[in-house]
């Protein structure tokens, strides 16, 4: 004996929640493509010379940043961040090549950010091409 079945079986799966899916994955996508990239202050950092030709040795002009933001140092001075520019620009005045113009920015983590944009853009305005240093590497040999 055969048992009927009263219901009816679905032959298609149900499809009410595929809006709400693709609506969902819209959104997600959308927000994650209009993230715009921050922009700072457009800077020119020099590239690193690749050509190994005999040349003189140019001491740097050196300027290393704390949180003080008070004071920098540059060449082992102590200066106040007030000075800094008009003793930038009585150096770099002796130096005519612009490869000779060339300002070591030192900073340590807790520098704040904006202290450092102040100092970059007063290295800039006396004339200093700006080379950021990031870790000195050491070779000690033993013998």
């Amino acid at each position: 004996m055969r048992i009927r079945r009263k219901g009816k079986l679905l032959v298609e799966p149900p499809s009410s929640a595929t809006g709400d899916i693709a609506f969902n994955l819209i959104v997600f996508f959308l927000v994650c493509a209009s993230i715009e990239p921050d922009s700072g202050r457009p800077q020119e950092i020099p590239r690193s010379e690749e050509n190994r030709e005999k040349k003189e040795e140019v001491k740097n002009i050196e300027v290393a940043m704390t949180a003080n933001l008070n004071a920098v140092s540059l060449n082992g001075d102590t200066v106040r961040t007030s000075e800094l520019g008009s003793r930038l620009a009585r150096i770099l005045k002796t130096k005519p090549r612009p490869e000779d113009r060339i300002v070591i920015v030192k900073s340590k983590t807790d520098t704040p950010y904006h202290h450092w944009i102040d100092v970059t853009a007063e290295i800039e305005q006396s004339g200093g091409q700006i080379t950021i240093q990031r870790e000195e590497v050491q070779t000690i040999e033993v013998q």
